[in-house]
């Protein structure tokens, strides 16, 4: 199991490096010039082309590509960003509490996410054409079909505005994590409890569950045991929500003014501040890469005959 561990974070270290590569390239491809964005933050009234070349070299911009990507990596892989062309802090001095803030957001939004999906699939596996599973996909189908700023817009008019229950901005209180983490949970529950359903359905339907039934065990332990085995079609899935959540929470950081990455990173799009989009762009792919390797490793350990696949 430990050789499995070994070989799968292995791979995904070259998959971090191509990501980084494409990161920088992309970056580096963008029509603004980087230069010129620092010297319009810096409030110059008149950007010659001496004034240009000038903070190109401050920036090493001047250098050879590939020096300049070896040197970038080199400081990100110590968590070093570099600095923001708008304010001049270090990126991750605005980065990281972000970040964090985010983080927090999409922890408790994935674990409410699960849990509602394994409770929804069940009952509605368990009810399988029954007016309660139908009412549950019909329900689900719907609210997931909706933007989730409309559904964001409404949930603070009526339970903010109309009811005054709950705050619908910043991080000061449990009571500001309800109507985000709710918005995020229907946003993705309704999606991923058909897994859960579905792969319920397939497993209720295997010779192993007639023959439990037929030795007389209890329904509860055939449901726990059919429950077992869907959850590992389901880990893959589970596994990936966290970064899908990480890097989709933009609309909803910016609806409820969350101080997070979704709405840092808006703000540096529109400010053409570099050094910043490319460190979210980074973290969110590495936590793409990351969790992968993770579903995989705790797919092997669920079942043994995996860790043959690689």
């Amino acid at each position: 199991m430990v050789r499995y561990m070994i070989r799968r974070l292995l791979i995904s270290i070259p998959v971090l490096f191509i990501i980084s590569f494409i990161t920088f390239v992309l970056m580096n491809l963008s029509p603004m010039d980087p230069a010129k964005v620092v010297l319009q933050a810096q409030g110059v009234p008149v950007i010659t082309g001496e004034l240009m070349e000038q903070t190109r070299e401050e920036l090493g911009m001047d250098r050879p590509f590939l020096i300049q990507y070896a040197d970038w990596l080199w400081s990100c892989l110590h968590l070093d960003f570099g600095t923001s062309f708008v304010t001049g802090q270090p990126v991750w001095a605005l980065l990281g509490p972000a970040f964090f803030n985010t983080l927090k957001l999409t922890l408790v939004s994935s674990f409410m996410v699960v849990l509602f999906s394994i409770l929804l699939g069940v009952i509605c596996a368990l009810r399988e054409g029954k007016a309660l599973d139908q009412s549950v996909r019909g329900i689900s189908f719907f609210l997931t079909a909706m933007p989730s700023y409309l559904l964001a817009s409404l949930m603070i008019w009526y339970f903010a505005v109309k009811l005054d229950l709950f705050p619908t901005n910043g991080t000061g209180s449990i009571g500001s994590y309800i109507l985000p983490v709710t918005v995020i949970t229907i946003s993705y529950a309704g999606i991923y409890f058909r897994v859960v359903r579905s792969s319920m359905i397939s497993n209720m339907r295997k010779d192993y569950v007639m023959y439990g039934r037929a030795c007389g065990l209890k329904e509860r332990h055939i449901t726990m045991r059919i429950l077992r085995n869907s959850l590992q079609v389901a880990i893959s899935v589970f596994c990936m929500a966290i970064p899908i959540i990480l890097g989709s929470t933009v609309v909803v950081e910016n609806v409820f003014a969350w101080p997070g990455v979704g709405s840092l990173s808006v703000k540096s799009i529109v400010s053409r501040d570099f050094p910043i989009i490319q460190a979210y762009v980074l973290l969110v792919a590495a936590a793409f890469v990351l969790f992968n390797a993770l579903s995989d490793i705790l797919n092997a350990v669920i079942n043994p005959m995996v860790r043959n696949d690689l």
